[in-house]
């Protein structure tokens, strides 16, 4: 199976397929990835053996030639988190009219001429909703026009797999195949991945606890200064429920190294990192005033990777190729969950054993 990695960040799709690949012998090869993130590749690079592999680059300058697609080696398999910024609920939601929303249609030009079997994809849940299903549609008649008859998809959330992370994202798996007897829903691939889940090579996490490192960098830590601010539960014209010490992370963001306050990213006191029963720990109630006189740090880039799916090792070859810390939070909120494709890739090649 030859594998076309677009997108591709940390390689989150390349991952969950190597991984998958070693569990149950399924011979597969990334044959090209496609990243305009000069740090992201430099990760990647460090995290993978890209030897003899095509380094494409900037996919929309790759694309201006059509000899470049042309020239690459047939493609069984497509992957893609495309850049979700324009559809994102956090964004202005300009959708296709923004430049990084029109990234989309360098799929379709792929599509066209190489005509992969199949096609996997992932957004932001919001994609489904945007300019009130509009989008979504248009995306769906896109790959269909492509050749793409056969299209399905759901909402997969991340803690359902096996990480101790809040994440859910639209995953579009199309085909030019028919499928009988096919369900691509989140809770099919759920019931089927969890028979297999624990004798993987994958990480699994009951909670944050499980990943949190007991002793880190004072960096990490939150100054007496900046507490009452992320500890805050908003101002007159933003409100929101600020709590600490989740036991299932917070969806994990590529700008998570600004420190944003506690109701949108992950903060952990000392009490719930050392505690030998975390869920116990976490029936006292704190007062806020008792909160800001406890040790509270950040998750680190390393613990962020981990919520991922990435190994230790992964992290730490990255962090070697010298990327930096605010460089590898942001890559690590970018990443498509290791977890979530695997269960994925799982019920289709292996449970499913489409080739």
């Amino acid at each position: 199976m030859n594998h076309l990695e677009l997108f591709a960040g940390i390689g989150g799709f390349r991952q969950a397929l190597t991984l998958l690949s070693n569990d149950f012998n399924i011979t597969q090869k990334t044959i090209a990835f496609s990243e305009i993130d000069a740090s992201a590749v430099k990760s990647y690079k460090a995290i993978y053996n890209t030897e003899n592999e095509l380094e494409m680059g900037d996919i929309v300058a790759f694309n201006q030639d059509v000899q470049n697609i042309l020239s690459l080696p047939n493609v069984d398999l497509l992957t893609g988190g495309f850049p979700c910024q324009a559809f994102s609920m956090m964004g202005k939601q300009k959708g296709f009219d923004d430049m990084r929303g029109n990234v989309f249609f360098q799929i379709l030009e792929i599509l066209k001429y190489k005509k992969p079997k199949y096609v996997l994809l992932e957004n932001v849940r919001n994609l489904k909703s945007h300019n009130n299903g509009q989008t979504f549609t248009y995306i769906l008649e896109s790959l269909k026009k492509c050749g793409y008859e056969n299209i399905y998809f759901d909402i997969f959330n991340t803690e359902d797999f096996g990480l101790a992370q809040k994440r859910n994202r639209v995953f579009v798996f199309a085909t030019t195949e028919k499928i009988e007897n096919f369900d691509f829903t989140s809770k099919t691939v759920k019931n089927i991945f969890s028979k297999v889940m624990k004798s993987s090579s994958l990480l699994i996490q009951q909670s944050t606890h499980d990943i949190l490192e007991k002793a880190v960098d004072e960096k990490f830590y939150l100054s007496d200064t900046i507490k009452p601010t992320i500890l805050s539960n908003g101002t007159k014209t933003y409100r929101s429920k600020s709590e600490i010490n989740p036991l299932i992370a917070k969806p994990l963001t590529a700008t998570m190294v600004k420190m944003h306050r506690a109701c949108q990213d992950n903060y952990f006191s000392d009490g719930y990192i050392q505690a030998v029963d975390p869920i116990a720990y976490l029936k006292t109630t704190y007062t806020k005033e008792e909160l800001y006189k406890q040790r509270i740090r950040k998750i680190t880039p390393k613990e962020a990777f981990l919520l991922q799916g990435f190994s230790t090792e992964c992290f730490e070859k990255a962090a070697s190729a010298g990327v930096s810390n605010a460089q590898l939070y942001k890559q690590a909120g970018n990443a498509v969950s290791v977890n979530t494709v695997y269960a994925i890739m799982y019920y289709l090649f292996v449970y499913l054993n489409l080739r």
